[in-house]
């Protein structure tokens, strides 16, 4: 069974998460190369190292075309559509979809207004569809049977956003976190953008303090923007494999909408989180989730207006997501901490 761990310390936004699973060893031409399907202006993506507080890690940044700036705003149904048009794999799709909805359910309940007419600055949709589908495309690439995560930090404080001066975490982040397991933070940042809850919502199977039992065979540093005091703001992701299921215990009971990954990996491992992932290669996963970006605070996409799959492992999973019947986390979590500002980016 193949494992991925997202250790989560110092919180999660989508252009942390691509180039973490990227420094991990998903394939990075292959990622390029699909995102060109995607009907968006133009854009580049610019990788580097950095050093955070003493660790290597990749930095994401995507780099619209100064020549041709972003004219009008993008609802959720036509990132739906765009998505569903670009021809990209079907598990692939499925996992974007999963994690845009998410944001989007909680995006339309905090404002307001019908899920398809939320929107977002087109600055925003830009670099959070980018993460998206390309945290997708990465994931797709690794082909983790099973998608486990440590207790995630959202942080503290305000942050500055096209709404106003909202409180931190941003009110889509924590709808969406309801029911999963967040940690304290000593920073006043965000830690944890929309983006980055959209992903732990819509595709974590399991939740551990603590790395589980498994062969580490590779690890990735995904680098934030802003530099914490005292704390690397990076993200790690470990990659390996399990000979036996984990075993931990529920969280909560949710009542989640079906996915399926289909990785089609050979595993058919069940993710507990009363979701069935297979997250191996065929990540087919119908998830029904609810999209809706922000930005990273962490890692500063642009999104808020504010501040602020590939491999071959072939196992579909079905995991009925966000509202499963229950999600599962060992016994000893601890708060990680980390930090991220944003703050609802769909403009309505």
């Amino acid at each position: 069974m193949r494992i991925l761990y997202l250790d989560c310390f110092s919180g999660i936004s989508g252009d942390m998460t691509l180039a973490a699973l990227v420094d991990a060893g998903a394939d990075q031409a292959y990622i390029e190369e699909e995102l060109q399907k995607l009907n968006l202006d133009p854009y580049t993506l610019q990788w580097k190292r950095v050093v955070k507080c003493g660790i290597s890690s990749l930095k994401l940044d995507v780099i619209l075309d100064p020549g041709n700036p972003p004219s009008h705003h993008r609802h959720y149904a036509d990132i739906v559509r765009m998505i569903e048009a670009a021809a990209l794999d079907s598990q692939v799709t499925a996992l974007a979809l999963a994690i845009f909805e998410k944001i989007a359910i909680a995006e339309a309940k905090i404002h307001q207004v019908p899920v398809e007419t939320v929107h977002f600055h087109e600055v925003g949709a830009v670099d959070s569809i980018v993460d998206v589908v390309g945290a997708a495309l990465a994931i797709h690439s690794l082909r983790p049977d099973r998608i486990i995560a440590s207790p995630v930090p959202l942080g503290s404080g305000t942050v500055r956003c096209d709404h106003g001066l909202y409180p931190v975490p941003a009110p889509a982040t924590l709808e969406m976190m309801k029911g999963l397991p967040v940690s304290r933070s000593n920073h006043a940042f965000e830690l944890t953008t929309p983006t980055g809850a959209g992903i732990i919502a819509g595709l974590v199977d399991q939740f551990s303090s603590s790395l589980p039992s498994m062969r580490v065979e590779a690890v990735g540093y995904g680098a934030g923007t802003r530099d914490l005091p005292g704390q690397p703001n990076v993200l790690r992701v470990i990659a390996g494999t399990a000979d036996s299921r984990l075993i931990l215990e529920p969280v909560q009971a949710f009542q989640p909408q079906p996915h399926e990954h289909g990785h089609a990996h050979d595993h058919h491992h069940e993710h507990r989180h009363g979701h069935e992932h297979h997250h191996g290669l065929e990540h087919g996963h119908d998830h029904h989730h609810e999209h809706g970006h922000h930005e990273h605070g962490h890692h500063e996409h642009g999104h808020h207006a504010h501040d602020h799959a590939r491999h071959d492992n072939g196992n579909g999973h079905k995991h009925p997501h966000a509202s499963d019947e229950g999600r599962q986390i060992s016994a000893n979590h601890h708060p990680h901490e980390r930090s991220q500002s944003q703050c609802g980016e769909p403009k309505h």
